[in-house]
């Protein structure tokens, strides 16, 4: 029986529902585009869901580098699963990823599809544009054909792009390529390989566990350089397969890694070596390799080690990063004498230009997720989840505000210094982090009132909600940077925050950015000792209970506020020429903080 054909159009395409895809797709739906999101999985979440379980890392490098956590999209997901599953499900944590793509208006979420062709035209120029794709969901016999203005590809694999003829490049480059320390003398196709990662439960009794026939053996020596040390989540270092073709070669990656996984444990619960292990059983092993690297795109500019030793500001910076250099033998456990890992660590953040985002030879194809254009060296730090979920938002809004500002879908072409400065400004708008940038939006009428407060900290005044920047500041960030406080906090609660216009001004839109404790780690983690270091909870800092009122009347009222962006728009606007915020309660902080406020017409 023939397929059922559906012909679809849409101002953004993403191919891909990782953290990186979904950042995108929201972030472009919420900047009014229409989008297509495509996932080729039940759940969205790519490595960080249910199916594969590895925590999303980010700049912060697990908390050692405090206040450099990602704010957005991904904070405002990872704040409402810390307060809505503190006991760590991951199928909530699929559901609330589901609940963001289903519910928002302006996005249409497939599911269980696959993008299988991508119809293109060439440009007089030499390059290529994409027309379309062609996507398949064989659970309902459907066939769509989807034309798009603009197309992002953050399938980690590159399938969009490959089907559109876009440049990649796989593999390590030689040093002299772009003059990297950290690249091998000559170049190779390997690349970092891939895991599968399982959960354990303590139980009253004893738990044998027989190893299948089929499990690999392994013996003190082959584990010398890897860790066991709890038993609960195990263990990334459980690599292989980057030796092969991590794309053709994942069915044979993945039954290696299958028996790598049974037979590390058969070496914990049978070795002697482990005694404490003895009430420990399997509880789930994961079925889907956890890919770390395959093809990288090449974008305008090349992002290279000395862009991320160096703590480059770029000109046209739409997302940041902070990871180590996390270079990983592309064999995994059979690289007896290597350390699983070899990181080179650096205090500061760096940028990641726009051009890295898009492709060279494709005019209307972003790309985000690990595939962006970098080298296999600063690959290596920008892979990680968080990194790619606000350079998934970036990309998201770059798409729907290109679409207003040019009938071009030529992104080279739109993404001049000015057009740029305004999506700058739109990712500060929504709760995104940019090196050294503050808010010169001349449609904050914020940016023009006076503000007073009923109490405050000499050291975090009033005046800094509408000083540019929203967060704290560390020096250690780079030397665009200083120790600088950029928030408001009360002197007790309840508090009053005010903001006086010059002028009575009809209000519509009013924007709060709240404190959520940036200097500790936020993340979904199956590990006890990751998870310990956190909240997992609605964060002390936060404003739980407030107030908005224009002039005398309360305009908004939320009482079980646990996010750190909060916009409220009003059903009607509204005359006023004071905006007040009251503060009843935090959940669990003695005085209010408050980073930012924004009022538009």
């Amino acid at each position: 029986m023939p397929l059922r054909h559906s012909d679809l159009q849409t101002d953004f395409l993403v191919a891909g529902g990782g953290l990186a895809g979904l950042c995108a797709a929201i972030a472009s739906a919420r900047n009014g585009a229409r989008v297509i999101l495509l996932q080729d999985r039940a759940v969205l979440g790519g490595n960080a869901s249910s199916e594969i379980r590895m925590h999303a890392a980010g700049a912060d490098c697990h908390g050692s580098k405090a206040g450099a956590r990602e704010s957005g999209l991904i904070e405002e997901f990872l704040l409402e699963d810390a307060a809505r599953n503190p006991h760590r499900s991951y199928s909530q944590w699929d559901l609330l990823l589901y609940e963001k793509a289903k519910l928002e208006p302006n996005l249409t979420l497939l599911l269980e599809t696959d993008l299988v062709d991508a119809e293109t035209e060439m440009r007089p120029d030499g390059r290529r544009r994409i027309i379309a794709v062609r996507a398949v969901r064989l659970s309902t016999e459907d066939e769509f054909h989807i034309a798009a203005r603009f197309f992002a590809d953050c399938t980690g694999d590159g399938r969009l792009g490959a089907e559109a003829g876009t440049d990649f490049t796989v593999g390590r480059e030689a040093k002299a390529a772009f003059g990297e320390s950290l690249a091998r003398e000559s170049a190779d196709r390997q690349t970092l390989g891939s895991s599968i990662l399982f959960t354990a439960r303590k139980y009253a009794t004893p738990q044998p566990f027989v190893a299948p026939a089929w499990a690999r053996r392994f013996s003190e020596a082959d584990l010398e350089l890897r860790w066991i040390g709890s038993y609960e989540y195990g263990y990334w270092w459980f690599e292989w397969g980057g030796q092969l073709d991590t794309i053709r070669d994942n069915e044979a990656i993945r039954h290696e890694l299958l028996r790598i996984a049974l037979g590390v444990w058969d070496f914990v619960k049978n070795s002697g070596k482990h005694p404490d292990s003895a009430h420990w059983a399997l509880d789930w092993v994961g079925a889907i390799p956890g890919k770390r690297e395959s093809r990288r795109f090449v974008g305008p500019h090349v992002l290279t080690q000395h862009d991320v030793l160096g703590g480059k500001v770029f000109a046209d910076q739409v997302a940041y990063g902070g990871w180590a250099i996390d270079l990983h033998p592309p064999s995994g456990v059979d690289a007896v004498t290597e350390p699983p890992y070899t990181p080179t660590e650096f205090p500061h953040l760096y940028s990641v230009p726009l051009r890295s985002y898009f492709s060279r030879n494709v005019a209307n194809l972003f790309f985000g997720g690990r595939a962006i254009s970098a080298t296999h060296v600063a690959f290596a730090s920008t892979r990680v989840m968080k990194t790619c979920a606000v350079g998934g938002q970036a990309i998201g809004t770059a798409a729907a505000l290109f679409s207003q500002i040019s009938p071009e879908s030529d992104i080279a072409a739109i993404a001049t210094p000015a057009n740029v400065g305004q999506l700058q400004q739109a990712l500060l708008r929504d709760d995104a982090f940019l090196l050294g940038l503050r808010n010169e939006d001349p449609a904050d009428l914020a940016r023009t009132a006076k503000l007073s407060a009923s109490s405050e900290n000499p050291s975090a005044p009033a005046r800094n909600v509408v000083d540019g920047f929203s967060r704290d500041l560390r020096a250690s960030f780079g030397p665009w940077s200083s120790d600088s406080i950029h928030h408001w906090e009360s002197a007790e609660l309840p508090a009053r925050l005010t903001l006086t216009l010059p002028a009575p001004t009809r209000i519509r839109k009013i924007h709060v950015t709240f404190d959520t404790g940036l200097g500790r780690e936020l993340t979904l983690s199956a590990s006890d000792a990751l998870t310990a270091k956190q909240i997992r909870g609605p964060q002390p800092e936060t404003v739980k209970h407030y107030r908005l009122m224009l002039d005398d009347s309360v305009a908004i009222e939320e009482r079980s506020n646990v996010l750190r962006h909060r916009v409220h728009v009003l059903p009607q606007p509204a005359m006023a020429s004071r905006i007040t915020l009251e503060v009843v309660a935090t959940h669990g902080l003695p005085v209010a903080r408050v980073f930012e406020v924004r009022v538009y017409a």
